[in-house]
């Protein structure tokens, strides 16, 4: 490979280094009909969060599925305080409706604590 050539492989590998760091956030992308339907794995460990804006006064249903137990929460961030509109320890399945007071980023968070891989459905409704 050639100078140019590598320099080039060199800056397209650091490009995509934030993209892969930050694997375990995703955006939520609305449907058309206001779904957002997902599943992901989470490696032992590790965990994955689905994140959005909502306004106030937007209701959003929420349930889920998991292969094994998860930590689970809603939270979003005001500042550098972090607010948990739901929250639940070791359980592998949930389903509720969150009523939103305060228009901010939402985050829907799985932590995985087992020592293997497992996999969380996700099914949000506007």
């Amino acid at each position: 490979m050639n100078r140019p050539q590598a320099c080039l492989t060199a800056l397209a590998m650091l490009a995509a280094t934030p993209a892969f760091a930050a694997s375990h956030i995703v955006d939520i992308a609305w449907a058309a009909d206001g779904r957002f339907v997902r599943s992901a794995n989470i490696d032992a460990g590790k965990f994955v969060e689905f994140c959005g804006k909502l306004n106030a006064d937007d209701a959003v249903q929420w349930s889920f599925d998991a292969s094994a137990p998860v930590d689970f929460n809603i939270h979003y961030h005001r500042g550098s305080d972090t607010e948990f509109p739901a929250k639940q320890a070791q359980v592998s399945a949930g389903r509720d409706t969150l009523r939103v007071a305060v228009a901010e980023d939402y985050c829907w968070m799985w932590s995985n604590k087992t020592t293997r891989r497992l996999r969380v459905n996700v099914r949000l409704q506007r």
